[in-house]
């Protein structure tokens, strides 16, 4: 197979991906600088843990947690936090998971929360638990999440509570974090897709989550196979100890430095994150993207992709209704909203275009496919309106 094109020499066609870091289509695109860290560190031998330790010391000044550690995505991020908020310290609940049904295990989740990404957290061996109402996050009426509807589910079970932050639910953050601190419950959030903006790396842990989970392939432009895991201390370290390797002799093991030994009545065997290891090149690679991140200037990032989003709608002009949201408006980046009369069927059609074109169908049901360009390439710009510009006479979708 052939390094400068290994795609080609599979059989694998590229696509222009106006979609967004979908993790179907492999996420970000990695800048130079993080695949040649990963590069690098792919030619040692590193002890994990303590590569684990010092990652932990990198994220934790980037978001402001006690402690982090590099997870393989963000629906691993989950898997760990929650079996770390039952197990805790104790290596025979590590050992039994994901059977707990002899200690407590449910994690509360509002109902409007309960999406296919629950199951991350179910995996670990947790029961899951619907909560509330919800009425403002179904459109059903104005009320959010109230703090009695948390507190009437706790019961001696209940180890965790999941949340799943947007803008919407957002609102109700605060009211969870107090329920959950008061009544020493961990409050779970899953921020995969919550990034950028570049605060939202602090902001969660400052509104009072015990634990966060990010995705590394997506808006961080680090390895698909990545993600943060970022939060309380000892709540990290039991997610580590269940993601390490723990095939080892307990009178030669030195543990991370997260771990503090004491609080162990053994040295666990592997946990239910085995499967879940973090490579040496993804945990390096991931922290050169995380830097990358932090220091990338928003503004100027989103004005450049507002001035390609006019461009191919202008390109567009006379095809097709096309409408530029600004990321002050979206939270994210910039996007170019086009009204189709059949969004599913001009999507498919684009799929099946040479090469493929790919757009979010987010908002299909209104008639709207959007041009993401979080991982567009700017030599795609051209290929991506002309593919479009071909189809839409035949597609029916003139606005």
């Amino acid at each position: 197979m052939t390094v400068s094109d290994p795609y080609q020499a599979l059989g694998v066609r590229r696509r222009i991906n106006a979609a967004g870091a979908l993790t179907r289509l492999g996420g970000a695109v990695m800048a130079p600088e993080v695949m040649a860290a990963m590069a690098a560190a792919s030619r040692a031998s590193v002890d994990i843990g303590e590569l684990q330790d010092a990652a932990s010391t990198r994220i934790a000044a980037a978001t402001g947690a006690e402690a982090a550690l590099v997870t393989t995505g963000a629906a691993a991020a989950l898997t760990l936090a929650a079996a770390a908020a039952i197990a805790r310290w104790d290596v025979a609940k590590m050992a039994a998971l994901p059977h707990a049904d002899a200690f407590p295990h449910d994690i509360l989740i509002p109902r409007t929360h309960r999406t296919g990404y629950a199951h991350a957290l179910a995996a670990a061996g947790a029961r899951l638990v619907d909560i509330g109402h919800n009425d403002r996050g179904t459109g059903a009426g104005v009320r959010g999440l109230e703090a009695w509807e948390i507190e009437t589910a706790l019961t001696p079970s209940v180890v965790a509570m999941a949340f799943s932050v947007n803008a919407i639910s957002l609102a109700d953050l605060p009211t969870a974090a107090a329920v959950c601190r008061a009544n020493g419950v961990a409050l779970i959030v899953d921020a995969a897709a919550q990034l950028p903006p570049k605060e939202n790396l602090r902001r969660f842990i400052a509104m009072g989550a015990d634990l966060v989970a990010f995705s590394g392939g997506k808006a961080l432009g680090g390895p698909q196979a990545s993600g943060i895991l970022a939060g309380r201390r000892d709540l990290v370290a039991s997610a580590l100890l269940q993601q390490l390797d723990m095939d080892v002799a307990p009178e030669t093991w030195t543990p991370p430095r997260l771990v503090d030994r004491a609080n162990l009545r053994g040295v666990p065997h592997h946990g239910i994150g085995r499967g879940f290891k973090a490579g040496k090149e993804e945990i390096v690679g991931l922290l050169a993207a995380l830097e990358r991140f932090v220091q990338a200037d928003d503004a100027a990032d989103n004005a450049a992709l507002e001035f390609r989003l006019k461009a191919i709608a202008a390109a567009l002009d006379g095809h097709v209704r096309t409408t530029l949201v600004p990321a002050q408006q979206t939270g994210r980046v910039p996007v170019l909203e086009i009204a189709v009369a059949d969004a599913l069927a001009l999507s498919a059609h684009l799929q099946r275009g040479d090469p493929p074109v790919h757009l979010s169908e987010r908002h299909a049901a209104r008639g709207v496919l959007t041009l993401d360009p979080q991982v567009l390439l700017p030599e795609h710009d051209a290929p991506l309106a002309a593919a479009l510009r071909a189809v839409l006479p035949d597609s029916g979708a003139r606005a």
